[in-house]
């Protein structure tokens, strides 16, 4: 059974106490990671190569955790932000496609 337009007994009216209630304010993903960025170290954030002008790869510490990064950037306000699209991928992730680093070239030379 629903709550929903259901009063209790004498709250006719709203009252401040029902404010508690509400849920927190949410706060953007974006907001919250662009702070966090700007109060960090970036010596953290090694850059191994740049694929591309918007495209590179970093090796960095997030978390505690080790992690490879292959990220596009974008500009704004001259600022060079990540954007949404990449990977990152941790250690296990990398070992195990750097494994497999011979059988992708392999793969590539016969489909091209």
């Amino acid at each position: 059974m629903s709550f929903r337009g259901k009063r209790k007994d004498g709250e006719d009216h709203p009252s401040d106490e029902n404010d508690s209630h509400a849920p927190p304010k949410k706060t953007s993903k974006f907001s919250a990671s662009a702070a966090a960025a700007d109060d960090s170290d970036d010596s953290d954030d090694i850059v191994v190569c740049e694929i591309s002008k918007n495209r590179r790869v970093s090796v960095r510490n997030w978390n505690g955790k080790i992690w490879v990064d292959i990220r596009e950037f974008y500009i704004k306000d001259g600022k060079q932000l990540p954007g949404k699209k990449g990977i990152s991928l941790s250690l296990d992730q990398w070992n195990t496609l750097r494994d497999h680093a011979e059988e992708i070239d392999k793969a590539l030379s016969e489909n091209s």
